[in-house]
């Protein structure tokens, strides 16, 4: 369940709003949107788009466990997503001998289909309000703080109830428009989930890090995975007695592609937009949250990165791991830029000095909204105290593995069930874990924690530090590497099954540590989470006086992980001045960028070879050349990874997988210019599975068009 509290409050984008801008959802869509997506080019029907009663397009659209999006492309239950959302399960199942990331994985039967252990995915059954059950007998009298644990109790318990009225379902209940709507969405869950095809990371991943975000762009971001049910074609756990599930709605796929100002739609289940929010929230978002996180995130993947180049065992056990980091890291870096760049700050300032405007002249507003924006100001200046120290703690807690090992023990308490303990918790950790590297990790984000957080505020064990080690992190690190038995396997599970493991436990180094560090998380945030009740009032109420004050302009709720529809076209754009930026990108430039034995622009031979000898045959474009990547003017953020792009007549021309570096403040403020969706040509994909893969039995699975 999303409560209706998040960290991070709703943002909001002064522009307004044009035809390719907001993550709609499906159910509430406007007639004037769906008349701006006919008079792009739509020709489909709404009903044909979203039905819950007969089955429409959003029937083939998947949302990951994994926090993407995929889209069933056959009636054996094969769905396309992106390579880097499905990069985690292909790191499970590669080893040294086996290295699907580097080399890719190619299934030629049912049978050689690998388990994707811990990955479901869940399809959108129905979507209904259910805002007058949840805020009955809720009044704007309570404080805000139990505001919300009213509201959070109401939705357990209809959960609940909906549940057991609707056996076998996934019931979330979700809030909307700063938490004044709420919804409850019911899904078909399957976790038998098996991969089928994956691109060697020399196309998957072509570009890596350099690339990401970035345009051009020739990466085959893609991977393919099956569905799995019971023999009544119903969810089940995995058993090597389940079918191939047979889904009621397979999406088409188009060979046509598209030119410059043909329709584009997305269908996905993006994260987290913050497009509401003030000016106080966005300097706070900047300085507060996104510095701290890109100091300590740079200073652990500089770390790992050179050990990922040194050893493959290191490389495969970490990949996964620094793609995870180092994607929200250059988001930060980037959105700061663009917030800079787009003057998003005093944009925002004049839309509050608007709304402040209309309440002087609306006594009756004034009155009901007249608190909004002291809450915003006051609050985010009181929180940016404790919401810097905080995220440089956080950051610390993630990055350095050996802490996140102590605070698991904490919960541990019978030594009767430590190898299952163990197994559950622990061991899928410890795979992908290198002690020596984690040693190196903590030296220097100690180092990074202590000159930039405030004395008063740092961890107990700086006292020690300074005290014992004379302030030599690296000393330190390694004395508790040396002697804590929390780091290596074999000597935790020896120790957790002694029937004095607690107290061994408390005398640890590495826990000590581990316990120091969670500790002055939680005081941060418990004083955080005070503060941030007057910020979510002033929040919510900002949003309801927006709606009150331009009664008659569309408003896209922020993205919270459900179902939603962005409309727009493929086009190029103008970065900046002198340039511009072609809608699409062909194997050229694979070769124009291609560097021999080079960790992010290496592609093998035989691979070079084949793009060489051009034989696209009907995957090429009406000029006989093929196309890898386009761009489209859609609206998507994180979680619409893996969405499926279609056409004007509902067929997949393309999988979305990234947006653009000129618009990386786009979850807060939407840049029409220059904000675009980076998306993988659905026919290099066809490409890649047929010439690459040699796997004509998965081509022929599907309804190509």
């Amino acid at each position: 369940m999303k409560r209706i509290f998040t960290y991070i409050m709703a943002l909001f984008c002064c522009l307004p709003l044009i035809a390719d801008e907001g993550m709609w959802i499906p159910k509430t869509l406007s007639g004037t949107s769906f008349q701006k997506m006919q008079d792009l080019g739509l020709l489909m029907t709404f009903e044909e788009l979203y039905d819950e009663d007969n089955l429409s397009l959003k029937d083939a659209i998947v949302q990951l466990s994994i926090g993407c999006t995929g889209v069933t492309v056959s009636k054996d239950g094969l769905f396309f997503t992106n390579h880097h959302c499905g990069y985690g399960a292909i790191q499970k199942l590669s080893s040294v001998d086996h290295d699907y990331l580097r080399d890719g994985f190619v299934s030629h039967s049912f049978e050689e289909e690998l388990p994707a252990e811990g990955m479901w995915i869940r399809y959108l059954i129905r979507s209904e309000d259910c805002t007058n059950i949840i805020l009955e007998g809720i009044n704007e009298k309570m404080s805000e703080g139990d505001r919300i644990k009213a509201i959070n109790e109401k939705i357990d318990a209809l959960e609940k109830e909906l549940s057991k009225q609707n056996p076998g379902s996934d019931i979330e209940i979700n809030a909307y428009y700063a938490n004044n709507k709420f919804f409850v969405n019911t899904y078909k869950k399957f976790s038998d989930i098996r991969l089928v095809f994956a691109p060697p990371s020399s196309i998957g991943k072509f570009g890596a890090e350099s690339d990401n975000w970035m345009w051009p762009r020739q990466t085959g971001d893609f991977s393919v995975f099956r569905i799995y049910a019971n023999q009544d074609n119903e969810p089940a756990a995995y058993s090597p007695d389940n079918i191939p599930y047979n889904p009621p709605y397979v999406a088409p796929i188009s060979l046509d592609g598209y030119e410059n100002g043909s329709f584009a739609m997305i269908m996905g289940f993006p994260g987290s937009t913050n497009r509401y929010l003030s000016s106080w929230g966005v300097e706070s978002r900047m300085n507060s949250q996104n510095k701290p996180r890109i100091e300590m995130r740079g200073a652990k993947q500089e770390i790992w990165m050179k050990a990922m180049k040194e050893s493959d065992e290191i490389r495969i056990k970490y990949s996964s791991k620094y793609m995870g980091s180092s994607n929200y890291w250059k988001n930060s870096i980037g959105m700061n830029l663009g917030i800079e760049k787009s003057k998003v700050i005093p944009r925002k300032e004049v839309l509050e000095a608007r709304f402040k405007g209309w309440l002087t002249s609306n006594p009756k507003m004034n009155t009901k909204y007249g608190e909004v924006l002291p809450l915003l100001k006051n609050g985010y200046t009181e929180l940016n105290d404790y919401i810097k120290p905080m995220i440089y703690i956080q950051e610390m807690i993630s990055g350095v593995e050996v802490i996140q090992f102590g605070s698991i023990l904490n919960r541990f308490s019978d030594p009767a069930t430590s190898e299952d303990f163990f197994d559950n918790n622990l061991a899928n950790r410890f795979k992908d874990y290198e002690s020596t590297l984690d040693e190196k990790v903590l030296a220097k984000l100690l180092e990074v924690v202590k000159e930039n957080v405030p004395a008063d505020i740092l961890p107990d064990i700086y006292k020690t530090i300074d005290k014992k080690y004379k302030g030599n992190y690296e000393k330190y690190a390694a004395d508790v590497f040396k002697k804590s038995f929390v780091p290596y396997p074999e000597k935790l599970k020896a120790a957790m099954s002694d029937k004095n493991f607690k107290k061994k436990l408390e005398k640890d180094p590495a826990f000590i540590l581990s316990s120091s560090f969670i500790k002055t998380g939680s005081n941060l945030g418990t004083k955080a989470r005070e503060i941030r009740n007057g910020i979510s009032r002033g929040e919510r109420l900002f949003m309801q006086g927006l709606m009150e004050m331009n009664p008659t302009q569309d408003y896209a709720s922020d993205a919270n992980f459900t179902l939603r529809l962005t409309y727009g076209t493929v086009g190029g754009y103008k970065p900046y001045d002198g340039t511009w930026y072609e809608h699409y990108t062909t194997p050229k430039g694979i070769f124009e960028k291609y560097v021999e034995n080079d960790f992010e622009f290496h592609v093998q031979p035989e691979i070079l070879a084949m793009f060489k000898k051009g034989d696209f045959g009907q995957y090429a474009d009406k000029d006989g050349v093929m196309h890898v990547c386009f761009l489209s003017n859609n609206d998507i953020t994180g979680g619409n990874s893996g969405s499926p792009i279609f056409d004007s007549k509902g067929r997949v021309i393309g999988l979305a997988f990234d947006g653009n570096w000129e618009a990386m403040s786009g979850d807060i403020a939407f840049k029409p210019d220059v904000q675009r969706t980076i998306n993988v040509d659905i026919r290099y994909v066809l490409y890649i599975i047929e010439k690459w893969g040699k796997a004509q039995r998965l081509i022929d699975e599907l309804t190509i068009q």
